[in-house]
């Protein structure tokens, strides 16, 4: 049994349909990533599943549980085990509590008044490679990077199985995501955590997940293994988000594929394949509207997806 099982998510606000029926599950101490254009759909996805945002269909089983719309009586207890950080490091920490009582706020919030507050901050500090006088200071006298590992730290105090990130390593210099991603690797092997990240960052993806979802206009339309979907992207949209991260070597000889223009309005979208408008290969079959088919592991929607032997650039893990 799968720690997180998502099933047929569908969200709407007024007219628009923001989320089209997403399905993806995530194994214990498994990281699954969410990768995709602003506006597909990420952060409104791990929001109902934090239980912070109504979805009008779906299942989110947890442990075999329906966790998806319960009632706010019952999420107190779930989010000791489910864990989210938010994309701003520092506005998602109140100013009026110094570092030791944002990280130890949630023992009061759940009642839990056996712990020796000032020993669990200096434990969580320590476990996020922080000073122990950090505890006195205020969110305002931390750098970015500072303020997301206090996040971490908070977010790990309950020692949740599953880690909801949005955006990580958003506005964070190159040389502090790659320690912070470092970070939550060795956290997740030594907590066996499981951890969802949302990111259109693809370096992050390479560098901590496992499997991978690539998200277009609500809808997953690829899924599989990181290693499988970076070294043959089947979908072009995952072929056009590849082709466009930088490589680091000027040498390589890559096959790019441009991505045209931006995507359309929630409102009026596309009939067929939503993404045929901007697609470098559509054909007329992408006037009709394409299935999710899985085979060898491997999640697809799309009616002419691009040659599996397609070489992108070499990403390599750190």
């Amino acid at each position: 049994m799968s720690l997180l099982q998502v099933s047929n998510i569908k969200t709407s606000y007024g007219a628009n349909d923001i989320l089209m029926g997403i399905d993806f599950k995530v194994d214990a101490g498994e990281n699954y990533a969410l990768v995709g254009e602003s506006g597909s759909g990420k952060t409104t996805l791990i929001r109902a599943i934090a239980g912070l945002a109504p979805a009008q269909e779906g299942s989110v089983l947890f442990e075999g549980k329906e966790i998806l719309n319960i009632p706010e009586r019952h999420l107190r207890k779930l989010r000791k085990d489910i864990a989210m950080i938010f994309q701003d490091p520092i506005g998602s920490l109140s100013p009026r509590l110094n570092i030791r009582n944002l990280l130890t706020e949630p023992y009061r919030i759940h009642g839990m008044k056996d712990r020796d507050l000032h020993a669990e901050a200096k434990r969580l500090l320590q476990m996020v490679h922080l000073p122990a006088d950090f505890a006195e200071r205020y969110p305002y006298q931390l750098s970015g990077g500072q303020a997301r590992r206090v996040g971490v730290a908070r977010a790990l105090a309950l020692e949740p199985k599953l880690l909801l990130a949005d955006e990580p390593t958003a506005g964070l210099d190159v040389s502090v995501q790659g320690e912070l991603l470092n970070l939550l690797n060795q956290l997740r092997e030594e907590l066996g955590l499981a951890m969802v990240i949302i990111t259109h960052n693809l370096n992050v993806v390479r560098h901590v997940a496992d499997r991978m979802g690539i998200m277009y206009l609500g809808r997953l339309v690829e899924e599989g293994t990181v290693e499988d979907i970076f070294e043959k992207p089947r979908h072009p949209y995952t072929h056009c988000l590849l082709s466009a991260n930088p490589e680091p070597n000027p040498d390589a000889q890559l096959n790019r594929v441009a991505l045209k223009g931006e995507p359309p309005s929630l409102r009026y979208r596309p009939t067929g394949c939503e993404f045929r408008e901007r697609c470098p290969v559509a054909q007329e079959i992408c006037q009709q509207t394409p299935l999710w088919q899985v085979e060898d592991g491997r999640g697809l929607r799309c009616l002419s997806p691009m040659a599996p032997h397609i070489k992108t650039p070499n990403i390599k893990k750190k």
